[in-house]
């Protein structure tokens, strides 16, 4: 009987990946998807029940899980869960920069406390947690940076100034952390998702003006779901693309396609 050869580009066997925002929608997924290839998970989000319901399914899978409830504005703390993670994996290989938020206002109605709230999550936090993550990193001359960014990070959207601000950042700092951590074999790029179908953004859906406007703009006539994102984060996760980086993958059903 004639066995084929193992595939093995996106094997994360033994591989640490960080999750932010781990416990719910996108990144519950992601994380699920990390520990299904292979990798052994940190957990970061603000709510311990939903984390320790996302470890409890990856160590059925058999994967060893660190939870670490979590606030990623708070920077002060970062350094510290760092340590953790290394206390007890001896190395960080990828982070999943997830964690994120959006306030739908129009520009002319944000507030300070709003627009501050969006880009301390979406921005200040992510480039920090990246900032701390890659030191790491940059000790180990190795690792995958993976920023959740946005469609919106590219194109203008109604009711999204801080998200669409927040967004543009993100891949600005992909693109910058790439060049300055390429010499460390450090790989750093974005996925960029049209909306996704969460529980954040079903809401939305039930205003049919705004249904429409979105529907207008896809391509492929669906909302995206969060199993559509796992494919990009696989392979940007792994040797596959170990020739990727400052790159923004856009996974928006066609959206910025015209």
């Amino acid at each position: 009987m004639e066995h084929k050869a193992k595939r093995t580009e996106f094997d994360l066997d033994g591989k640490v990946a960080v999750v932010t925002g781990a416990g719910r929608g996108i990144g519950r997924e992601i994380a699920l998807a990390m520990a299904r290839y292979g990798a052994n998970l940190v957990l970061w989000s603000r709510t311990r029940s939903e984390l320790e319901s996302v470890a409890e399914e990856a160590r059925s899978l058999g994967s060893r899980v660190l939870v670490q409830p979590f606030d990623i504005t708070r920077i002060s703390e970062l350094d510290g869960k760092v340590q953790a993670a290394l206390d007890e994996f001896k190395t960080i290989d990828i982070l999943i920069n997830n964690a994120g938020t959006n306030i739908p206002m129009w520009a002319e109605d944000v507030d300070e406390e709003s627009w501050d709230k969006v880009i301390n999550i979406n921005l200040k936090g992510a480039f920090f947690c990246a900032q701390s993550v890659g030191k790491v990193m940059i000790r180990q001359k190795r690792g995958k940076i993976i920023n959740i960014s946005s469609q919106a990070g590219k194109v203008g959207m109604i009711k999204r100034a801080a998200y669409c601000a927040s967004k543009g950042g993100v891949d600005q700092l992909t693109r910058v952390m790439a060049l300055e951590w390429a010499k460390y074999n450090i790989n750093v790029n974005a996925i960029a998702p049209t909306f996704v179908e969460t529980d954040m953004t079903r809401d939305m859906f039930k205003n049919k003006a705004f249904n429409d406007w979105v529907f207008g703009k896809l391509m492929l006539d669906r909302l995206a779901k969060p199993e559509d994102i796992i494919g990009g984060v696989l392979y940007l996760a792994s040797k596959a693309s170990d020739m990727v980086t400052g790159h923004i993958l856009y996974i928006d059903g066609g959206w910025t396609a015209h």
